[in-house]
């Protein structure tokens, strides 16, 4: 893909959003493991989740960096973004240390896959800045073996987190749908691009729930 944009106004938006919403997403992670650890049965729990939220900051600190390496004001890339997540964030609650479990697995793989698709879009640099982020990478191994020892250890949660990770996945893609129509999300940013319509929405979607599917599985969940 050439990282010349087609119009290059247009593309430089684009990259504030994408990368706006990313650092706030990554900020409010940090703030909700961090809060949610609260929930952990032990010790080791708390610490492990305290871990992720750290990484979590660790990856905002690099979007924050780049905003700035673009001459961009990291707050003001952010601040549009912030009462959606914020709001999706209250509607999303965790009852107890399941929850906040499968919801640290679910949003945080959900959210990997949409900016992945996102990012094709974008420049080399940006698209490996995303994929350094949003990597299959140590924390999520983390979170699935914890929710696999605890469904191992207590068949009941299954229906309970079965449900919860449908909803929070319906509340994803909501998100989702809303972020890429209010804040220029699509393809034919870039000279590679010109003339080409971009990803469907519903292509888009299929993708997302198809992923989330199979990780479900992965747990002897249903999706």
């Amino acid at each position: 893909m050439s990282t010349s944009p087609a119009d290059p106004a247009r593309y430089n938006s684009f990259l504030r959003d994408l990368l706006g919403v990313m650092a706030y997403g990554e900020l409010s992670a940090f703030e909700r493991l961090s809060s949610d650890a609260r929930y952990s049965p032990t010790l080791h729990d708390r610490a492990v989740l305290a871990g992720i939220a750290v990484i979590e900051f660790q990856h905002y600190e690099l979007l924050r960096a780049r905003l700035e390496e673009m001459g961009l004001d990291a707050e003001a890339a952010m601040l549009p973004f912030q009462p959606a997540v914020d709001h999706f964030h209250e509607r999303t609650r965790p009852a107890d240390w399941y929850e906040s479990l499968m919801k640290a697995y679910v949003i945080d793989t959900v959210s990997a896959d949409f900016y992945r698709a996102v990012a094709r879009h974008a420049d080399a640099g940006t698209r490996e800045l995303v994929e350094r982020i949003h990597s299959d990478d140590e924390s999520t191994a983390v979170l699935r073996e914890l929710l696999r020892t605890a469904l191992a250890a207590d068949p009941r949660l299954a229906s309970r987190l079965s449900l919860w990770a449908r909803r929070l996945l319906g509340e994803a893609l909501t998100q989702a749908q809303r972020v890429s129509f209010e804040h220029a999300f699509p393809a034919g940013l870039t000279g590679a691009d010109e003339g080409r319509s971009g990803e469907p929405a519903g292509e888009m979607t299929a993708g997302l729930v198809a992923s989330h599917s199979r990780r479900m599985t992965q747990l002897g969940l249903t999706g």
